[in-house]
């Protein structure tokens, strides 16, 4: 596991700097509070992004609370 410190409005970049742009991740500190911290996530519209909960229950074939597993791209849940 890779561990960095970053600062508020700092970023981390997941990609190759001479890959494509469309296959990276850029990861922004927007907020650091008492016990929390908010992160701001951009990538390309084809690349999902979710929590590990919720990736690990797509992974598992398993239904979240309330409904189906719907596959979608580039959505935040």
């Amino acid at each position: 596991m890779l561990v960095l410190s970053r600062k508020n409005c700092e970023s981390v970049v997941v990609g190759d700097p001479g890959g494509r742009i469309e296959e990276t991740l850029k990861i922004t500190v927007l907020e650091i509070g008492r016990d929390r911290v908010r992160l701001g996530f951009e990538a390309a519209d084809n690349v999902p992004v979710n929590r590990w909960e919720v990736w690990h229950r797509i992974r598992s074939g398993m239904r979240p609370e309330g409904g189906k597993i719907v596959p979608t791209s580039g959505v935040v849940q």
